[in-house]
């Protein structure tokens, strides 16, 4: 079985074209799944029927897991029944018409613009790093990108001149963003200040990099942003995400339309944007509630 989750993930990469992150996360679900069947002393793909995949299921709520993982299992076991029923290695989907459990649907935390200020005024100009963690504030906050595309931003990637940036979302989908002024004025400081102090004379073609001069990771950026978090005053927890939750509400906020803030974002589905108008929404019943005489 284990050969056949290769073969699936082989599939995924060169048929679907998906990140490795992506990949990674069908490959662990899938893993969990064998080594539960094992349990049931299950050696062949063949032998696993509807209720097997239920009790796996089961098992995951059992261990407390939330709803969302449980939801994300199943939908790596179906793709995955899929792609063998595709190739004739098994002839029945025992997935088929299995319900993914309902989520519901949470309002991701949103940065007042007061608060995003803050955050980007707390990087210390005087120090190549900080001068590079205000660009990449500023950056992820102008363009609302994901941490990962963020990291694997290289330095052809950017239009100074023309002011957007080109990146590669889920699937490897190209998507050009445009950059404000701030966001370019801060990037230029760093080209200019920065960074050949921190890759100190390497031929690195990331943008950002750590002070080892090699491109940042993710957790790298991670670090960096709760960081400057507790000094600006924001208690809520903050992830990186929650600059790309910002920049989408604060666009919605300010008369954008939905569909130019789907494309900017990459969101494949336009129903995956729409929960920000649900915080504009909310938002204006806040401020109803505060300003009404009767309300």
């Amino acid at each position: 079985m284990e050969r056949l989750i290769e073969q699936f993930i082989h599939y995924l990469l060169v048929e679907k074209g998906l990140a490795q992150n992506t990949l990674d996360s069908y490959r662990r679900d899938l893993i969990s799944y064998f080594k539960f069947l094992k349990t049931y002393e299950i050696s062949s793909i063949e032998d696993t029927n509807r209720s097997h995949i239920i009790g796996y299921l089961l098992s995951l709520k059992n261990k407390g897991r939330a709803t969302t993982t449980i939801s994300r299992n199943l939908a790596s076991i179906r793709a995955f029944y899929q792609f063998l029923v595709r190739d004739r290695i098994i002839e029945k989907d025992p997935s088929q018409n299995l319900e993914s459990p309902k989520i519901d649907k949470r309002l991701p935390k949103v940065l007042t613009v007061e608060q995003v200020e803050s955050l980007l005024n707390m990087p210390d100009l005087k120090t190549p790093v900080g001068i590079r963690d205000r660009a990449m504030l500023e950056l992820l906050y102008a363009t609302g990108i994901r941490v990962s595309e963020l990291v694997a931003l290289n330095l052809d990637d950017l239009n100074m001149k023309m002011g957007f940036v080109k990146c590669f979302g889920k699937g490897s989908k190209e998507r050009i963003v445009p950059l404000g002024s701030l966001a370019i004025k801060s990037i230029q400081f760093y080209l200019d200040h920065a960074r050949n102090k921190l890759i100190k004379g390497k031929a690195e073609e990331a943008l950002f990099v750590n002070h080892h001069g090699n491109r940042l990771t993710r957790q790298g950026f991670w670090k960096i942003i709760k960081k400057y978090a507790k000094p600006a005053s924001i208690e809520m927890q903050i992830t990186p995400h929650t600059l790309r939750h910002s920049f989408a509400t604060h666009l919605l906020e300010n008369g954008a339309d939905l569909r130019s803030v789907q494309e900017m974002l990459g969101h494949a589905d336009i129903s995956t944007t729409q929960i920000y108008t649900h915080i504009t929404r909310s938002k204006l019943k806040e401020v109803y509630s505060k300003a009404h005489p009767r309300a």
